[in-house]
């Protein structure tokens, strides 16, 4: 078997007249590069080693259309390392063992080095992943990996200690009207030969519906032009066109969709409304089943709102229920009306403090006896060993309450739950026994020792 071209050429399989207008227009140069000037600005300590050739293994995070793939290449370009495309979709441990192989042979032949690129490095599964571990490690390769996804989660502990992490935000809008004015002055490899126009506003319409992402701008471009054809005119209609459908970002099981639901229940506990709503439907835009966010907001109605409003978990849960009834779309009033009650809810997180405290008390006490009083006595043996002995039974006094220790010996006055300062007043009494709060009570316990 031939084997695969190892240098840059082979990222290159179609003629660069028959590329897409987003692969032609890639920046060549860190000049040309737009964005990211909090890594690449001049003397940034990226740019620096870029431009000495001294960089080490990195890995490359970013949204799609960010310039991971083009950052990648300039660094070739430099030519003092041999550049060395992997595709984590289509090649395996195989390849990058004839991949190592050929490095190890430059270096000593040639006394040059080489870069390994590896494109969705994410998608390489536990073992390619350590397949990669010695070369990186004894530096026959350099390491340039790029993901859309969290490292932190796709990537192997170990790969990541021996190499940098590089995230690449979004592209501002400005930054891709910039690309965009370029690929349609541009008359060797953009749009300038067709020399079309734009009606007033175009240019800024496209940057903003492309949501940071240069590709999708520039294919949107792309296609509005030829639609125009040389000569015409590039309107507000034709570039919604173009730019056809666009899709919420919200990725089920990746980093997004995790930090878009981490705003939904951080905003209903925050008190916003207007957040909470937002986050809300952009997740169901992004193709959520709202059955999650009926469950994230059960959770948060006990762990914060809690005692501070009982009604909440109610309203949750009939949310859901009645949500169940009806389906899409009527099923998202009652979503909504759950939304903005628990987001204008009073707050109180007692509930999840006293459950913390009295497990970590039941950790430390796992012997702990329970008092003889409140032991069952069911036979008359136990009985005459005193177990029950002294109980009171609390419905015997007019405010049913009874003061009697009830923790074992090693925990007496321990106070697990405490109402919260900003309790309201439905809240204090329906968490108080006798018209007594949980304060109170604890004192009294205290007060019979």
């Amino acid at each position: 078997m031939a084997r695969k071209p190892a240098n840059e050429a082979a990222l290159f399989q179609v003629p660069a007249a028959a590329q897409p207008l987003a692969a032609r227009m890639r920046p060549r140069t860190l000049e040309e590069y737009a964005g990211q000037e909090e890594l690449l600005g001049t003397g940034r300590p990226l740019r620096r080693a870029i431009e000495q050739g001294t960089l080490g293994s990195i890995v490359l995070w970013g949204p799609p259309g960010t310039g991971k793939t083009t950052l990648a290449r300039i660094i070739a370009s430099g030519g003092a390392r041999e550049f060395v495309p992997f595709s984590a979709v289509s090649e395996g441990v195989p390849r990058l063992r004839e991949i190592f192989a050929e490095a190890r042979e430059r270096a000593q032949n040639t006394g040059r080095g080489s870069i390994l690129f590896v494109d969705e490095i994410h998608r390489l599964n536990k073992s390619q992943q350590d397949s990669l571990l010695p070369a990186v490690e004894d530096g026959t390769v350099v390491l340039i990996g790029a993901t859309t996804e969290n490292p932190s989660f796709e990537i192997n502990g170990a790969l990541l200690s021996r190499s940098r992490v590089f995230v690449l935000r979004a592209l501002r809008v400005e930054e891709i009207e910039l690309l965009l004015k370029r690929a349609l002055d541009d008359k060797e490899r953009g749009l300038g030969a067709l020399e079309v126009t734009l009606d007033e506003g175009v240019l800024a319409f496209l940057a903003l519906q492309a949501d940071g992402d240069a590709r999708r701008a520039l294919v949107a471009l792309e296609a509005a032009a030829q639609d125009a054809g040389k000569g015409g005119t590039i309107t507000l209609e034709s570039a919604r066109d173009a730019l056809a459908l666009r899709f919420a970002q919200a990725d089920k099981s990746g980093e997004v969709h995790f930090n878009q639901l981490s705003a939904f229940h951080k905003s209903l506990r925050g008190s916003d409304p207007q957040a909470a709503l937002y986050w809300a439907a952009r997740l169901i835009e992004g193709g959520e089943d709202p059955m999650v966010l009926f469950r994230r907001a059960i959770a948060m109605s006990a762990e914060d709102i809690g005692l501070a409003d009982p009604e909440a978990l109610k309203i949750a849960v009939a949310a859901r229920d009645a949500y169940h009834m009806l389906g899409l779309p009527e099923g998202l009033l009652p979503l909504t009306e759950m939304i903005v009650y628990l987001a204008t809810a009073p707050k109180s997180n007692s509930v999840v403090m006293a459950m913390g405290a009295a497990f970590e008390a039941a950790k430390q006490t796992p012997g702990a006896a329970v008092p003889l009083d409140v032991r069952n006595a069911p036979t008359g043996l136990l009985k005459s060993l005193g177990y029950g002995a002294g109980y009171k039974y609390a419905h015997d006094s007019k405010t049913h309450y009874l003061a009697q220790e009830y923790l074992p010996e090693e925990l007496r006055g321990r106070v697990f739950y405490e109402p919260a300062p900003s309790a309201s007043r439905r809240r204090s009494r329906s968490a108080s026994t006798g018209g007594r709060s949980g304060r109170k009570r604890a004192q009294a316990l205290r007060g019979t020792r």
